[in-house]
């Protein structure tokens, strides 16, 4: 094997490595220390480790980075991403996505160009469009640790799956403006509107197009899941690729992939099966790569701390104390102008709502927790840092693009406080906050429960009287009905009666779930004990351990 190949496989497997060690450190500190201290900075430490190990250390292409390991991630949030729920805040969604996207843009850029004067206002305009957008990994990372609202979650997800876009072409516009020396607001405007309309149309268009051949492939020659599952994988990134190739956004064409996934799969065409296994493979992926992200995250820390100090003599920093106040004063002004955007979103929306009754609109007092809450949960993460990396090495006159190094310092560093701030007070800042609540879950499920019965009740008696009466197995279907017929039934009156008998239904059902998982661990065990005293065979273990497994995920889900 090439020693190239075989350093890039060693590399693969080092990174997948310090995904795990790092997951098995979290949970073990998380049973000894008397605060969450998050996966996401452990991947950052492990990487910086990494990092320190010439051999081991990663040129990181943004293109490269983009397609591999966002594009999937990206795609698969948009899939698990609640339509509905993103419908019903996409007021705030799109005002956080787009309109603090460019609020920041300009309000940082003028606070970074007054800060740093060595920094020119093009490049100050360009950082701040990459600081601008929050990364939808860091916060899902984050989340799993912290206990959020599930609407504030929801929101936070939306806005960081669609201000990517929104970000980067802010981006692409400040660079060529420091390459051109030329700005046009009318051609901004054009640029994003096309970068979002191709890559939406792209991601949903090349979604519908593979999808509907995969089920047609499957009506006809039969439903084959390592083929389904394979699909599933290659539709982001031909999403990304093709919407980068017409000159769309391959971020957005990502999502709208994940979205429009997510919608046709309520189709229900697929077998339960490759749904199964689907899930579990998409698990692995997004805990692999997501934990990738970080790890390269940390792994880059030096390298560009090593740059910085090369070009630190004409970079306008004299030392480390003063970079770090820098950083500090960035992410501080980050907070500050996302603090004030949400405040008065979040006026706006309630102050709406008071006067959708007919009566006179009055301002709602929005708690400043929750306020606080969105504000610092805008983490910035792998998606800034691959973005500032693009910027030019040289002007077209071929002189050094200016203040790049420090450009990327910045940007490393405000990446990494933002994470730690994150870290750090959300859990101070989410304690004893309950979200609000909302019974609207739980009596959908009850209503699709009882009509999901009322329907296999009727598709029973249906077959059932589909058997002629002379049928050699007539007794046997009329017996075995009886059992199911009562059992949905049962089901039904547990469902129907008064609120009280509902909640007693619920939690005899807890017990009896409870029971039930005791009876299927001591199966498990005890094939598993038959298989080592080699009274039983493998394969048929293997069968009946699926089984056990697949009845224990229906009672845990």
């Amino acid at each position: 094997m090439n020693p190239a190949a075989m350093d890039t496989v060693s590399l693969t497997l080092l990174f997948l490595l310090a995904v795990v060690l790092s997951d098995l450190l979290a949970r073990a500190l998380a049973s000894i220390l008397p605060f969450t201290l998050p996966t996401p900075l452990i991947q950052v430490a492990f990487g910086a480790v990494m990092g320190l190990f010439p051999a081991l250390v990663v040129t990181l292409q943004p293109e490269v980075f983009f397609l591999l390991l966002l594009a999937p991630l990206l795609f698969l949030d948009g899939w698990r991403m609640p339509a509905e729920e993103l419908l019903q805040d996409k007021g705030i969604v799109v005002q956080l996505a787009l309109g603090l996207v460019v609020f920041t843009v300009l309000g940082v850029g003028l606070f970074l160009h007054a800060l740093v004067p060595a920094v020119p206002l093009p490049v100050a305009f360009a950082l701040a469009a990459v600081l601008s957008p929050t990364d939808p990994i860091a916060v899902s990372a984050i989340a799993r640790r912290v206990p959020m609202p599930p609407r504030m979650m929801q929101i936070l997800e939306g806005e960081s799956l669609l201000n990517d876009a929104s970000g980067l072409v802010c981006f692409k516009l400040a660079v060529a403006a420091m390459l051109t020396g030329n700005f046009s607001l009318p051609a901004a405007v054009l640029d994003f509107a096309w970068l979002a309309s191709a890559g939406v149309a792209t991601g949903v268009g090349l979604t519908l197009l593979l999808t509907g051949l995969k089920n047609v492939a499957a009506r006809l020659l039969g439903e084959d899941s390592g083929a389904q599952i394979l699909i599933s994988l290659l539709i982001p990134f031909g999403c990304y690729l093709l919407a980068e190739r017409v000159g769309g956004s391959g971020v957005l064409a990502a999502v709208a992939g994940g979205l429009t996934m997510a919608v046709l799969e309520n189709s229900g065409k697929a077998s339960a099966s490759t749904r199964i296994r689907r899930s579990t493979f998409w698990d692995l992926l997004g805990f692999a790569a997501n934990g990738a992200v970080f790890v390269l995250l940390g792994e880059q820390l030096h390298g560009i701390v090593a740059e910085f100090k090369l070009a630190a003599p004409g970079s306008g920093m004299d030392s480390a104390g003063r970079l770090a106040l820098q950083v500090v004063a960035i992410t501080a002004a980050l907070v500050v102008l996302r603090f004030a955007w949400v405040a008065v979103s979040l006026r706006l929306r309630t102050f709406k709502r008071s006067g959708e009754s007919g009566a006179k609109a009055e301002p709602q007092t929005v708690p400043w927790r929750q306020i606080s809450v969105m504000s610092l949960a805008g983490v910035r993460g792998a998606v800034s840092l691959a973005g500032v990396l693009g910027l030019p090495l040289l002007l077209p006159g071929g002189a050094a693009f200016p203040a790049r190094t420090l450009a990327i310092t910045l940007a490393m560093g405000v990446i990494t406080l933002s994470l730690v701030l994150a870290s750090v007070a959300l859990p101070l800042l989410l304690k004893g906050l309950a979200p609000t609540a909302d019974d609207t879950p739980a009596l959908e499920e009850v209503t699709a429960r009882l009509v999901a019965a009322r329907a296999a009740i009727t598709a029973i008696e249906v077959l059932e009287r589909a058997r002629p009466a002379g049928h050699a197995d007539a007794a046997l279907y009329t017996a075995a009905a009886a059992r199911l017929l009562a059992q949905y039934r049962q089901r039904i009156d547990s469902r129907s009666g008064s609120a009280e008998a509902v909640v007693q239904a619920q939690r005899e059902e807890g017990i009896e779930r409870e029971l039930r998982l005791a009876g299927l661990r001591a199966e498990r065990s005890t094939l598993f004990q038959e298989l080592r005293a080699r009274r039983l065979g493998s394969r048929t273990t293997r069968r009946l351990v699926r089984e056990l497994d697949l009845m224990e995920a229906r009672q845990l889900t």
